[in-house]
C-alpha cells in the first residue's frame, strides 16, 4: 500500500507542478496582474497539504525556475530564484504544519496563514540579499504585501475549501491510510 501512495503522490506533485507552471498563463502574462493574484502559489500550498511536506517543498522550489529557464518568465535572477525559496517555504510549511496540528477547520486557516507568512518573510529576506540591499522594508510592505492582497484573499479563501473538500472524498481518506 505504502508503495502505491507514494506513486499516487508522486503524480499529484506532477500534476500540482504542471498548475503551478499553467496558471500564471490566466492573468494573460501581464505582470501586475499576476502579482496580485499569485497564481502559482496555490498549486504548491495545496501540493503541501494534500502530498506532505517534501513533496510541497519540491513542487514549491522547481515551479517557478522550471517557468523561468523554459520560457523566461519570471526572470531568473533574482525573482525566479526569490520566488522559489518563497514557495518552497510555502509547500514545506503547509505540509509540516497541516501534519501537525489538529485535523479541524480553524487549524488549516492557521497553518495557510503562518505558510503564507514564512514564505513571504523568506521571499522578502531573499530579495534584500541578492538586491544587496537594495530592497526595503517599504517596498518589501508595498510590493510583497499590500500589492498581493487579492491573491492573498484569494489563497485563504479557496485553499481551505480545496482541502477540506478533498479530505472528506473517498480518494484521500484511503490515501491516508
Amino acid at each position: 500500500m505504502k508503495y502505491r501512495t507514494q506513486h499516487i503522490k508522486t503524480i499529484l506533485s506532477a500534476l500540482f507542478l504542471a498548475l503551478a507552471y499553467t496558471l500564471p498563463f490566466l492573468t494573460g502574462q501581464i505582470p501586475e496582474i499576476g502579482s496580485m493574484l499569485c497564481p502559482m502559489h496555490i498549486p504548491v500550498l495545496l501540493c503541501g497539504y494534500l502530498c506532505g511536506w517534501p513533496w510541497g517543498f519540491f513542487v514549491g522550489l522547481a515551479a517557478p525556475l522550471f517557468r523561468s529557464l523554459t520560457l523566461g518568465m519570471p526572470i531568473l535572477f533574482p525573482k525566479a530564484l526569490c520566488m522559489a525559496i518563497e514557495l518552497a517555504a510555502y509547500g514545506a510549511l503547509s505540509g509540516i504544519l497541516h501534519h501537525v496540528l489538529p485535523k479541524k477547520k480553524a487549524f488549516i486557516y492557521l497553518s495557510l496563514i503562518i505558510a503564507m507568512i514564512g514564505g513571504r518573510l523568506l521571499y522578502g529576506i531573499s530579495m534584500f540579499f541578492c538586491l544587496g540591499g537594495n530592497y526595503g522594508f517599504s517596498v518589501f510592505l508595498s510590493g510583497t504585501v499590500l500589492e498581493a492582497i487579492p491573491g492573498i484573499l484569494l489563497q485563504i479563501v479557496l485553499i481551505p475549501l480545496i482541502v477540506i473538500i478533498c479530505e472528506h472524498s473517498a480518494f484521500f481518506k484511503k490515501l491516508k491510510k
